[in-house]
């Protein structure tokens, strides 16, 4: 007789930190890999002979592409082992970072972003929930503020250290620099990276399929709740990238920071970013929710301080470090906040849609800034960015309320 089993949670022995630190180390090549065009953004509008919206909205093929197919390639390798999964997405990373370097032309350039784009989905998909797989529940926002510090480093470091790279030695070779850090990243990853179970519905009897496991067994209160929180997630990045992704002609053109203030200006971002995600582990990790809001104010209101004082230097420059704090928190958060109210059982398929959903705020929002940038000036995309996370505040407000309920059902 066959014994249907369902998905129990891991039990900790001892925290995973040589696990963790390992995913980390591929978060911060993957984000390095998609963010890097924002850093070399002039470099490559020259070279390419295209405008510096056209480069930024690589940005958005990268992000669109992860969005229309993630959610597929999450189910089409559900079955498949999570470890070598997220070692050959690196490889792919590699080589579309190669192609990227090799592309004589703008047109290539965006098939070669389309091509990170596919591994970015899957990778995301894996690595959402990998950590979550790796420690008991109440560990889950500890797990995930060192895992996504990966994210921040690459703001602090990879992002600015690219950029300085371009300037001196070329774009090209900054994209060819991070491929080799891909395939050294997919090396630690086989060595030091524990296998883990991604939890599905499992039966010990190869006949029974999930199709015959009963219908209240399958039933899943916590989905709707998941999709509101990526909705939301998708909205604040929507404000984000807005404005971020035109960050550095906004620090030239507008604050007057100089070409050689760019990669110093970005790395303090960075640095901040990094106290945003300190303080999403400590202060915020059992309160989510809260650290979202707040993170939410605060981001609206120094971007708007950066907006209206951008000439004078000593107040934009402090908004911008405020502005990068609290944008630090919001990722791991967002992702506690989802984790939290996933199910066992739901984690890997709503680590797919908050991939989705957070890739669809990056893309819409390059477009969304590429537009404003063509049709209003650089001067007024950030003025967007803070219409868009106050709309993201009250859907935070209202939602707060649902999720409870559906928590509770």
């Amino acid at each position: 007789m066959s014994k249907t089993t369902l998905p129990q949670a891991p039990v900790a022995t001892s925290f995973p930190w040589v696990g963790l630190l390992t995913l980390a180390a591929a978060v911060f090549l993957a984000i390095t890999s998609e963010m890097l065009p924002t850093g070399l953004l002039p470099e490559m509008s020259a070279s390419l002979g295209v405008s510096e919206s056209s480069v930024g909205l690589l940005v958005t093929w990268f992000a669109f592409t992860v969005v229309v197919t993630s959610t597929t390639l999450a189910h089409f390798t559900r079955r498949m082992p999570r470890h070598g999964l997220v070692i050959a997405v690196l490889v792919v990373f590699a080589l579309s970072n190669v192609f990227t370097a090799l592309a004589p032309s703008y047109e290539l350039v965006v098939a070669s972003r389309i091509l990170g784009g596919l591994a970015h989905g899957l990778f995301w998909s894996v690595v959402g929930a990998y950590a979550a797989h790796l420690v008991p529940k109440e560990q889950i926002g500890r797990a995930v503020s060192i895992t996504v510090a990966g994210g921040t480093i690459a703001f602090v470091l990879g992002v600015p250290l690219g950029t300085a790279m371009g300037h001196l030695i070329g774009w090209r070779m900054s994209f060819v620099a991070l491929a080799v850090l891909m395939l050294i990243g997919a090396l630690l990853v086989w060595r030091f990276l524990p296998p883990v179970t991604h939890y599905e519905v499992r039966t010990t009897d190869t006949n029974v399929t999930a199709t015959q496991v009963p219908r209240e067994k399958k039933k899943d209160l916590s989905v709707p709740a998941v999709v509101l929180i990526c909705c939301i997630t998708a909205l604040i990045m929507v404000g984000h990238y807005t404005f971020y992704t035109y960050i550095a002609p906004f620090l030239i053109g507008v604050m007057g920071v100089g070409s050689d203030g760019l990669a110093p200006m970005l790395f303090a971002f960075g640095i901040a970013g990094a106290v945003g995600l300190v303080l999403s582990g400590t202060i915020f990790g059992p309160r989510p929710q809260l650290g979202i809001m707040l993170a939410v104010i605060v981001s609206a209101l120094s971007v708007t301080a950066l907006a209206v004082f951008a000439t004078n230097l000593p107040v934009a420059i402090t908004a911008f470090v405020l502005w990068g704090i609290a944008f630090g928190t919001l990722p791991p958060l967002l992702q506690t906040r989802m984790l939290h109210t996933a199910s066992l059982r739901f984690r890997d398929t709503a680590s797919a849609i908050y991939t989705t959903g957070f890739n669809a705020g990056i893309g819409a929002g390059a477009l969304v800034g590429a537009i404003v940038l063509n049709v209003a000036g650089l001067a007024v995309v950030p003025f967007v960015y803070v219409g868009v996370l106050a709309a993201a505040f009250v859907l935070l407000v209202v939602s707060d309320r649902v999720i409870r309920r559906r928590a509770l059902a």
